[in-house]
């Protein structure tokens, strides 16, 4: 340092300038390198020797920790924004981070009424509590909320029969009445229940279903909607003309035929009445509708089946009454001897008669010979019917069951055949009860194929995209787009610890769980819970979505518990993303950013899990590699080119390290045991304890400035 002509070569950051600390990370900014020539001798050359290095090292000491805390939020900054202006180059597709424009300026607030005095009320609140009370002479009181509603309740002008559920109600209404003439007409005919004393009431209800089957006629069949070309008719007159030209219109004037006016010549006799039961047209569109509503209709049907039943065991109870009455009651053996309860006592009869049970008396008298045949001919065919449609009605509420038996018995007879191991039986058999249990069926699939495409869009709209709307995958991505794709999902169940995907396997498929949890596997021994899916994620899509060779399963997944998933596979994504291109574009920038993610080198590349044993240094930084250039370019010669030199024998070490380390790995996976011990000694007698060891540490620990201005301040460098 004390010889005649050396050169001092000092880089100094230009702080007037926020761009000269980004030189060193490789940016723009000015980097200034200072040359000039201290003294020679004399205490001016004593002073600058001495003094040069503690001025830089206490302004190192103050600045190099507000300095390094700049330099990394500066990186982190511009890289960022590096990405970006990458992602704008290669996608031009991508959205440009603009500002969103401004909001136009709010309307202004309408003027608010002025606040009334203390102990009065605005006249609007006073309008609505005089026609929310009612006054009367002592008391006043309130509207309740469902009689003001029923006040204030407009008819409609026009009814769907198909969906409205008022109008299957009032159906329920027209169907009691006719029942009530079906029932009771019979029984008032041949029974003597029907008496001078009772006989306002029996009239008094008679008159009531009458006018309910004319506010049927009047209100309700003349506004119902019908289907004309195609086209739903809800026009008064279309609709009222419609009514007048059917076929119903004329059974309901039947109905209504007037032979009342006969009492006032032969009595009240319950046979004028039996018009009404003409009206049988209201009872069956009832039944169609009930069961269009209802979740399980075949409840309803047995019911409906088993009063058909008992209404005809009614009918003949009532007939043999009239026969016992006609040849005289008690008067022979086979006819009812007026003992007890005459209508218990001749249903009892009609049972025993229609199920063709036997042990009853035989008929003496010609009339009740022919009518005791009669009695057998009609029993047998009407019970043979009910029979018949009791079981059509049970089979058919049964018929997924008997397919899911028929099904599962088959499977165990197959596997039986085959002998399959119990375990794999047992399983089978747990899968076929849980599918069961859980849904309903085995398939879904099979319910929706007779729909057109429409319905199965709506049907799938409803059960699956509240799901897969939350799919982070397929945010942004066409409605449409997503709407076809939930009409290609096929629903698996999978039992516990069944592998859903094993790692290595060509991926066809991606999978949405829609209930239970998934594990994925991975670690050395491939049984590491690395992470558990929830309902509702998403995996199985790098491999969907990846080309060129990246579509293979990345880990292990196996169901934990029991889990019902969405498939989605390869083929029919790929089917539904032609005609969207745009979504196409966007999940294509998904997959890449996953692959790219998911291909992050690890410390060292080769098995997971594995490192090295001597782990490789980092790399000199760049402004401390620009102080050895600089004194390279000086001659050489010095304390910086001993260090030059010294660093690229540590390199040149650090190099024999990974490879000697590559080389225990090979070993490891599949080398002889000798090939191992010869590595290791190797490694042991690599030149690791240098004199410059507190150099590398120092590379390490120190960044940037101040690194460069720590060694600029050691004696070293003097």
């Amino acid at each position: 340092m004390n010889q005649p002509g050396a050169t001092v070569s000092i880089l100094v950051l230009n702080q007037s300038q926020n761009h000269g600390i980004l030189e060193w990370f490789g940016l723009e900014g000015t980097l200034k390198l200072i040359q000039f020539q201290p003294p020679a001798t004399g205490r001016d050359a004593w002073w600058f020797a001495h003094s040069l290095p503690e001025r830089i090292g206490s302004a190192t000491s103050v600045s190099s920790t507000v300095i390094n805390n700049r330099l990394q939020e500066l990186v982190r900054l511009f890289k960022e924004r590096t990405e970006k202006v990458k992602e704008k180059l290669t996608d031009p597709d991508i959205t440009s981070d603009e500002e969103s424009p401004t909001a136009s300026p709010a309307k202004p607030a309408l003027p608010t009424a002025p606040v009334p005095p203390q102990g009065e009320q605005p006249e609007g609140e006073k309008v609505a509590e005089e026609e929310h009370y009612c006054e009367m002479l002592c008391c006043t009181f309130k509207y309740r909320p469902w009689l003001d509603r029923l006040r204030n309740y407009q008819f409609p002008s026009s009814i769907d029969p198909l969906t409205n559920l008022m109008y299957v109600l009032w159906l329920f209404f027209v169907v009691m009445a006719w029942n009530w003439n079906c029932w009771l007409i019979p029984v008032r005919w041949a029974f003597p229940y029907q008496t001078p004393a009772n006989i306002h009431c029996w009239l008094f209800i008679d008159y009531l279903c009458d006018l309910i089957y004319l506010l049927d006629i009047l209100v309700f069949q003349t506004r119902l909607q019908f289907v004309q070309g195609g086209d739903i008719i809800s026009d008064k007159k279309a609709m009222k003309e419609n009514y007048l030209r059917s076929q119903r219109f004329k059974m309901d004037l039947v109905c209504l035929l007037p032979l009342d006016f006969f009492y006032f010549r032969v009595g009240v006799n319950p046979l004028l009445r039996f018009p009404r039961c003409l009206k049988y047209m209201a009872f069956f569109e009832f039944n169609n509708r009930l069961e269009a509503i209802l979740t399980k209709a075949y409840i309803y049907r047995v019911i409906r089946t088993t009063a058909y039943l008992l209404y005809s065991l009614h009918v003949n109870s009532c007939l043999y009454y009239w026969a016992s009455a006609y040849e005289g009651l008690g008067s022979t053996t086979w006819v009812y001897d007026g003992e007890g309860n005459s209508y218990i006592r001749c249903y009892y009869w009609a049972v025993k008669t229609l199920i063709t049970i036997g042990g009853l008396p035989d008929p003496k008298t010609l009339f009740e010979i022919v009518f005791q045949l009669l009695n057998y001919f009609t029993g047998v065919f009407a019970f043979s019917v009910m029979i018949g449609q009791m079981r059509d009605v049970v089979g058919a509420a049964t018929a997924g069951q008997t397919y899911y038996r028929s099904c599962m018995d088959s499977t165990i007879k197959y596997m039986n055949f085959y002998k399959i191991p119990k375990t794999v039986q047992n399983r089978v058999k747990t899968w076929y009860e849980y599918t069961w249990h859980s849904q309903g069926m085995l398939d879904e699939s099979e319910l929706l194929v007779q729909l057109p495409d429409k319905m199965r869009l709506d049907i799938a709209i409803d059960v699956n995209y509240s799901i897969v709307s939350k799919v982070a995958l397929f945010q942004g991505c066409d409605r449409q787009m997503i709407f076809d794709m939930l009409k290609r999902l096929r629903s698996v169940v999978y039992l516990p610890n069944d592998y859903v995907c094993k790692k290595g396997e060509i991926g066809r498929e991606m999978y949405i769980i829609q209930a239970g949890h998934v594990q994925v596997l991975g670690g050395p021994d491939g049984k590491t819970v690395l992470v558990t899916l929830k309902p509702g994620s998403v995996f199985g899509e790098i491999s969907l979505l990846a080309a060129g060779g990246g579509n293979r399963r990345t880990a292990n997944v196996i169901a934990h518990g029991f889990a019902n998933l969405f498939i989605l596979d390869k083929k029919d994504l790929n089917e539904i993303l032609v005609h969207y291109p745009e979504s196409q574009k966007l999940l294509k920038k998904k997959a890449k950013k996953m692959l790219k993610s998911n291909n992050k080198p690890k410390d060292v590349k080769g098995v997971p899990g594995d490192s090295l044993i001597i782990p490789p240094k980092p790399d000199t930084p760049k402004l401390f590699q620009a102080a050895l250039a600089a004194a390279g370019r000086t001659g050489g010669k010095g304390p910086l080119a001993q260090l030059r030199w010294r660093l690229r024998e540590l390199k040149a070490i650090q190099a024999t390290q990974v490879s000697m380390g590559r080389m225990t790995l090979a070993a490891r996976q599949g080398q002889s045991p000798s090939s191992r011990h010869t590595v290791l000694p190797a490694l042991q007698e690599l030149p690791l304890k240098t004199p410059y060891a507190g150099l590398s540490q120092a590379t390490e620990k120190e960044n940037g400035p101040a690194l460069f201005f720590s060694l600029l301040s050691s004696k070293c460098l003097f």
